[in-house]
């Protein structure tokens, strides 16, 4: 089947965000994965960047940017997206916390939903936000599952160690104090999708001296409740 548009140079771009949806790539790999000239694909790939389309990971490779999912949720057609404002709010409300929804991309883990607090001490995290996959209880949650060998790579240079990730493993939850910025600590559960596979990462978080120091033992079952409810949201609708 042709898949020319007949305009050139947007088929290179879908081209080249269909090379990036099987995960990070440098710039010779998306020349390998495209068939693009050189300057052509890094050109197509920094204009897509300049417009979020594209990102970049911790180690400068090419990956899927934040305004896609903006433009999936804007559009309706994201499930999980449409389903997690309303679950987050519930969450908001009942825990006092801000409250978000990760996904990972790459080496980073992007805010794609959030419900904040609206008064007082609160930690902040826009939607679209990118933040590091090496510390955080989100961080956790999003690598604890993931096969052994990107598991171990995951590892390096974390803040947190594959002994903190079994004990989230086995009792379902993560949690985290100081690990991404001082003064701040987070509980965090996994959303999973139809196969099983954990597709995002529900978390609240705010200052310690409201979640004290250990912040699962106040926290863990109401934000477990609320990835529960987005799993069953992904089981009824499988995308």
């Amino acid at each position: 089947m042709d898949k020319s548009s007949g305009v050139g140079v947007l088929d290179k771009a879908a081209v080249v965000l269909g090379a990036l949806e099987a995960g990070p790539a440098t710039l010779a790999q998306l020349v390998a994965a495209t068939g693009l000239a050189r300057p052509t694909a890094h050109r197509l790939a920094v204009a897509l960047e300049h417009h979020r389309l594209v990102g970049r990971d911790m180690q400068g490779r090419f990956i899927l940017g934040p305004r896609l999912a903006e433009l999936a949720s804007a559009a309706g057609e994201d499930r999980l997206l449409a389903a997690a404002g309303p679950v987050l709010t519930a969450l908001r409300d009942h825990t006092g916390e801000s409250a978000q929804l990760y996904r990972r991309q790459g080496d980073m883990r992007i805010c794609v939903a959030a419900a904040e607090r609206p008064v007082g001490l609160r930690d902040s995290i826009p939607v679209g936000s990118a933040l590091t996959m090496l510390a955080g209880s989100a961080a956790q949650i999003l690598l604890a599952w993931e096969e052994p060998d990107r598991l171990h790579r995951g590892l390096q240079g974390a803040r947190f160690t594959a002994t903190t990730l079994s004990a989230v493993r086995r009792r379902g939850w993560a949690q985290s104090i100081g690990e991404r910025e001082p003064g701040v600590a987070s509980v965090s559960a996994p959303v999973r999708g139809p196969s099983g596979r954990v597709v995002a990462a529900v978390s609240i978080s705010g200052p310690v001296e409201r979640f004290t120091r250990q912040p699962g033992r106040v926290h863990a079952a109401a934000v477990v409740q609320s990835a529960n409810r987005l799993t069953e949201v992904l089981r009824r609708n499988p995308q």
